[in-house]
């Protein structure tokens, strides 16, 4: 286990805290196995009734580490991109049959921010922001958000989201379903905790069965896309245009398309 993030159950409550406030909590690739190792123990512990994802104060993550992501990419060495730990993450998460509270404080960027279309509770700070930028980094939607944001919010928000990077506020993420509540910074990791404990109460297998008759209806359509979107995703990490647009995050300046069509 990565020491960027932390695990610890305590009262029926399996905590992942994602925990590299130096780097605004960005994911490394390590930090990916670390979490889908959690969610994997946490699935198979029966004494685990709810898993709870939170961040830093400030900062929930600021979705992926570039240099480290770009020096492992999915994929890599004729590797199977579906085997790279920020899949098994996915998949992981996508296939928690216990509820999921999401605590985010700060900014949730990139998987930052789909990662908690997969949560079954996102409570956001009044300081939270919100916010997809992958085209603007010469990628495309992951972890189904091409499928999921605009069933959310509609076709014409989704493209502010998801073609032009816009960020969002919390208040917009529970008015489009992303998040269940807005709450002072302080209050944001222990509301989600109350909420986690819940399920200390209520039985179990019940809980499980009715997460995923909730699920299931879109259960093959949300796994078929997002194979569609990492096969595009993995491609676009080779591509000139994203070339310009590390090389231009590193160098600090604006990126150049002029040359592309």
């Amino acid at each position: 286990m990565t020491q960027h993030i932390r695990t610890a159950t305590v009262d029926g409550v399996a905590t992942i805290e994602i925990a590299r406030p130096e780097k605004k909590n960005a994911l490394t690739v390590a930090m990916y196995q670390a979490m889908a190792d959690a969610l994997r123990a946490a699935q198979d512990d029966a004494a685990v009734r709810a898993v709870m994802i939170t961040g830093q104060p400030g900062i929930f993550t600021s979705g992926n580490d570039i240099e480290d992501f770009m020096a492992r990419p999915p994929g890599a060495g004729g590797s199977d991109p579906a085997q790279s730990p920020v899949f098994q993450f996915m998949h992981a998460l996508l296939e928690c049959d216990k509820p999921v509270v999401a605590a985010v404080t700060g900014a949730a960027i990139g998987i930052g921010t789909t990662m908690l279309l997969h949560c079954d509770f996102v409570y956001v700070s009044d300081e939270a922001r919100l916010a997809m930028p992958f085209v603007a980094l010469a990628l495309v939607p992951e972890y189904a958000s091409s499928l999921l944001v605009p069933q959310l919010m509609g076709q014409r928000r989704a493209a502010e989201k998801l073609l032009l990077g816009d960020p969002f506020t919390p208040e917009q993420a529970v008015e489009c379903g992303i998040a269940n509540a807005v709450l002072p910074t302080a209050e944001v990791a222990k509301h989600a905790r109350r909420v986690a404990e819940r399920f200390n109460a209520l039985p179990p297998s019940a809980v499980r069965e009715a997460k995923r008759l909730m699920r299931a209806p879109q259960r093959e359509q949300v796994l078929r896309v997002i194979a569609e979107e990492g096969a595009l995703f993995s491609a676009r990490l080779r591509s000139p245009e994203a070339m310009e647009a590390f090389q231009a995050f590193f160098q600090k300046r604006a990126p150049d398309y002029a040359k592309f069509s």
